[in-house]
């Protein structure tokens, strides 16, 4: 089978700032310019299907396909469909969704789960990468690839001197800021970790303190309770209706970022920590929302709009 994905080398596509007619003009010629050239690369590798993620990159490209009968195949990552993606649904031959979504059910749309990446993670060879001793408590902290600053901040006043290890994962943007005033002892500061890295910290971990993006998939995967803080200025408030659907489930505990204190954060934590019981059925409730087959089933809808 001829590659399938997003055959879109070289091309860019500006995301359209509604705020800025002269963007918005410039990124609508720059889709008008590459629906010809996407036509001639999907017609050149012979592509049996394509799979669109979304996003105004992804706009011509599905669009190019729909016009040359090429069966295309959508997946929406986040709680509500983006633009894009709205746009090219009722066209596409599946459209893959990460959430249960209200008025996209039918046989178009199919609720996979987002895919994450398959890592087996011992949690003692995770504690003994990071010189925890087995019976310690651990909370794992992050906000993201850039890190968040209001998590950041909170963080690290809620739980300096806390009596707990404290894993904090803060994003190289806030590093070298928050490295001054680190409080040392059992609280470890970090600027970035990789994937494998960051899949020791989670596995690690009692509990999580995080935004509220794709990670919570991550979350689920490993079965972490968490206390999630989404990030207001979100895309369709989708970090919201993450956090929500984690808290509905029993797996989490929502702090909105206006909300959000030192004091806050500190007192949900202990309570958290402080009812065995409680943390146990939280993790329990996040094991329940993993969807460790999302990769298979997207990559089966797409074989089968290819025919294979």
């Amino acid at each position: 089978m001829p590659a399938a994905g997003f055959p879109f080398h070289g091309l860019r596509v500006e995301g359209l700032d509604r705020s800025d007619p002269r963007r918005a003009l410039r990124a609508a010629g720059l889709a008008a310019a590459a629906l010809p050239r996407a036509r001639s690369l999907l017609r050149r590798i012979g592509a049996d299907a394509v799979m669109g993620g979304g996003g105004y990159v992804a706009g011509p490209v599905g669009a190019a396909a729909l016009t040359l009968r090429v069966p295309l195949v959508l997946t929406e990552a986040d709680s509500h469909l983006g633009l894009t993606n709205r746009l090219l649904a009722p066209a596409a031959r599946r459209v893959c969704l990460a959430f249960p979504l209200a008025g996209r059910d039918g046989g178009r749309y199919l609720v996979t789960g987002r895919p994450t990446v398959a890592q087996t993670v011992d949690r003692a060879r995770a504690r003994a990468e990071f010189g925890i001793a087995p019976q310690e408590t651990v909370v794992t902290v992050f906000g993201g690839s850039l890190g968040s600053r209001s998590i950041n901040t909170a963080a690290l006043e809620a739980f300096a001197g806390a009596p707990f290890r404290v894993l904090h994962i803060t994003g190289r943007r806030d590093y070298e800021e928050l490295a001054r005033r680190a409080p040392g002892g059992g609280y470890e500061l970090l600027d970035y970790l990789p994937l494998d890295r960051f899949a020791l910290a989670l596995a690690a971990a009692d509990l999580v303190v995080a935004r509220a993006g794709g990670s919570v998939f991550e979350l689920a995967a490993q079965g972490l309770p968490a206390v999630l803080v989404p990030y207001p200025h979100a895309a369709g408030d989708h970090q919201a209706a993450n956090a929500r659907w984690m808290s509905e489930a029993g797996a989490a505990v929502v702090i909105e970022d206006s909300e959000l204190t030192p004091a806050r954060l500190g007192g949900e934590v202990a309570a958290l920590l402080a009812d065995e019981h409680r943390l146990r059925a939280m993790a329990s409730a996040s094991a329940g929302l993993a969807r460790p087959d999302a990769a298979r089933a997207v990559a089966g809808e797409l074989l089968r709009a290819a025919g294979r």
